[in-house]
């Protein structure tokens, strides 16, 4: 009989489908990148979801994200998420935390609980924080590097962080992972050299924290296009629905 996954049965097979069911992934940031990398883990069949980000959908969302259209704009992004994943998979169990993760934060998760992790937040403190707690509980993790200032999505790579190239976050956490002895962790990057913002003052005035997510490093908002991030987010739900099948 014919149901939501008939598809995907058809090339992963019932065992695989099984698997995906049984698993439960974090997925830490539902924005640009980690709101398609939900998308696809949804439409995939994986059975448990935790959300955490504590955003709500801003107008400049819209542009980019995909739970951000004009019926979403104040709300927040983990709620828009769940009710579009219980939309998709009634069968999903979605876990919504409202929380930015950073090293203070981070006790309030279990991450031995979790089949996988997908790290696309911002912050390089948060992000370090993640792999460091992932890799402790022998739980595995995927990060997304940087996706802003970008327009070519052909560019994005799946590789060791200690294989990236060109990518100005990836050399900041290559640095620092390597100073605490991290040997491996799973990234998505870009080979695209970033792309200079134009210089627009009356919309750079425009951003500020009460009207936009504060950003990795407190610099420039970075420019941003809906076809460079999502991408990078459907290459991490694809590379987390691959292992989990394979998953003994």
């Amino acid at each position: 009989m014919l149901d939501r996954f008939s598809r995907t049965r058809l090339l992963i097979g019932s065992e695989g489908l099984e698997k995906l069911k049984a698993s439960r992934v974090a997925v830490f940031g539902v924005g640009g990148v980690g709101g398609f990398a939900v998308e696809a883990l949804a439409r995939s069949g994986v059975g448990a979801l935790d959300l955490i980000d504590n955003d709500r959908v801003s107008l400049t969302n819209l542009n980019r994200q995909l739970y951000a259209v004009q019926s979403t704009i104040g709300r927040y992004k983990v709620d828009a998420a769940e009710e579009r994943v219980r939309d998709i998979n009634p069968d999903c169990i979605v876990r919504t935390h409202k929380t930015f993760f950073t090293p203070e934060t981070a006790d309030a998760f279990d991450f031995s609980e979790y089949d996988y992790v997908i790290d696309a937040i911002d912050t390089v403190t948060g992000k370090i924080e993640l792999v460091m707690r992932a890799q402790a509980a022998g739980t595995p993790i995927i990060s997304s590097m940087g996706a802003g200032n970008k327009l070519d999505p052909t560019a994005f790579r799946v590789a060791d962080i200690y294989k990236t190239s060109v990518c100005p976050l990836a050399r900041v956490m290559r640095r620092e992972l390597k100073k605490r002895g991290v040997k491996h962790l799973k990234v998505v990057y870009s080979t695209e050299e970033p792309i200079r913002p134009g210089a627009d003052a009356e919309t750079s005035r425009s951003f500020t924290p009460e009207a936009e997510e504060t950003t990795a490093s407190g610099r420039a908002v970075p420019g941003s296009a809906a076809f460079v991030p999502s991408v990078a987010g459907l290459i991490i739900g694809g590379e987390v629905v691959k292992d989990l099948i394979k998953k003994q």
